[in-house]
């Protein structure tokens, strides 16, 4: 079988969650609930996607992370663009992506000094099944009341430019370096592609889509891997189960059965999904 289940690592946060679905595995010990379940790859750094589901009872930090020439000049190997697709949302959940209007890189400093960066940034209503992308360079922050799967780039590297006091370290130099101090557009309008196949986020550093009532043989053009996140029980990768809170990465041809009833996330990086 060329599809492989990636292990769960937990990861606590202050802003996260205590009433985390027991699918997710055991809470972290300690005094911090579970924020976030990371799914890495076997292959390490080398690894183009990383896949996480988040979990959210408060406020995110106000972030930004920087795009491939920025990361690699600070000596990583990637930037990082990243897609949310939320899955639970309460009545008040927003999420912030980019700003209300553009200001000058010493004015957004200042705001994140002062604390009006809370205000300048752009507060979009969330609500299950919404799908946002942001790509590198955006000013951002996940609002709390939220459950959802965040698919990025594999950096780890935040800059964060405000935290509503909590005493963790800011990165106002870099982070207003690699900024976009302007209004969030969205780049890309989903579209169907095919039987039961919907392109959900492009013209970044990944293609994602959504497979529901669908079944083909896929691959890469290229051989690159294929991340699959099955949001619900039903679908299989060459008749194995894809369970809902898994993620699995399929490497070489792998047979998908969909069904109407489950829904299954499909990411690919830098290279084309062709059908067999």
């Amino acid at each position: 079988m060329s599809a492989i289940r990636l292990e769960r690592r937990p990861v606590a946060k202050v802003w996260g969650r205590w009433d985390v679905p027991p699918q997710f595995g055991a809470l972290p010990a300690g005094d911090e609930p579970l924020g976030e379940v990371w799914f890495p790859d076997g292959a390490g750094e080398e690894a183009d996607l990383l896949v996480k589901y988040l979990f959210t009872s408060e406020r995110l930090s106000i972030q930004v992370h920087p795009g491939d020439e920025a990361a690699r000049a600070a000596g990583h190997r990637r930037g990082k663009d990243e897609a949310w697709v939320i899955l639970e949302a309460e009545p008040e959940a927003r999420i912030g992506l980019g700003l209300c209007h553009e200001v000058s890189r010493d004015e957004l400093r200042a705001a994140a000094l002062d604390g009006s960066i809370e205000q300048l940034l752009d507060w979009h209503p969330a609500k299950a099944g919404d799908v946002f992308f942001s790509p590198a360079g955006t000013v951002h922050a996940l609002g709390a009341g939220l459950t959802l799967v965040e698919i990025q780039q594999n950096l780890d590297l935040t800059y964060r430019l405000h935290d509503y006091g909590r005493p963790r370290e800011l990165h106002l130099e870099e982070g207003i370096a690699v900024a976009d101090p302007s209004p969030w557009r969205p780049s890309f309008a989903p579209r169907r592609i095919g039987e039961g196949r919907e392109v959900l986020a492009a013209g970044g550093a990944f293609v994602l889509e959504r497979w529901r009532g669908a079944e083909a043989a896929v691959g890469t053009d290229s051989g690159a891997p294929i991340w699959l996140i099955p949001l619900e029980d039903g679908a299989s990768a060459d008749g194995a189960a894809l369970e809902a809170g898994s993620v699995w990465v399929a490497r070489g041809p792998t047979r998908l059965d969909v069904p109407e009833a489950s829904e299954l996330l499909v990411a690919y990086a830098g290279a084309a999904v062709r059908l067999g």
